[in-house]
């Protein structure tokens, strides 16, 4: 007879645990309220308000797409993104750019500021350097 009763013994255990476990995730207290701030000893003196900020003239090209307007307590603000427009005039020789070796280095390629902004989409391999195949290449895609 014993033995017909340890597995009914051994379900109502886990059961049981299983219910007061439940109950137990159900009835967590709240955690304590963060205490206040110490208050301090001397009160300081009050800060400089902010002027207002001034209203920004939108770019002058027209290009709005970096352009962004947001309210703030002071007023609308407009935050203007935009490139500005390099001026790189002709690509130099790809001897003049590797100071005649056979490859043109990421610290070579800041000398033509074009080159030095797709430096590594022309460095297919990426191996650090452009041989005159890629500069060449780069030159008729530009």
């Amino acid at each position: 007879m014993m033995k017909a009763r340890q597995p009914l013994l051994a379900i109502l255990t886990a059961g049981s645990m299983m219910f007061a476990g439940s109950l137990l995730a159900q009835s967590q207290p709240m955690p304590p309220p963060p205490p206040a701030p110490a208050a301090p000893a001397a009160p300081a003196a009050p800060a400089a308000p902010m002027p207002p900020a001034q209203p920004v003239a939108p770019a002058a090209t027209g290009n709005t797409r970096g352009s962004a307007q947001l309210n703030t307590t002071q007023g609308q603000v407009t935050i203007n993104s935009v490139m500005p427009p390099v001026v790189a005039g002709p690509a130099p020789s790809f001897e003049q750019l590797s100071g005649g070796a056979k490859y043109i280095t990421e610290d070579q390629a800041v000398a033509y500021p074009l080159l030095a902004n797709d430096f590594i989409f022309v460095d297919k391999g990426h191996t650090g350097r452009i041989n005159k195949q890629q500069y060449e290449r780069w030159l008729s895609n530009k």
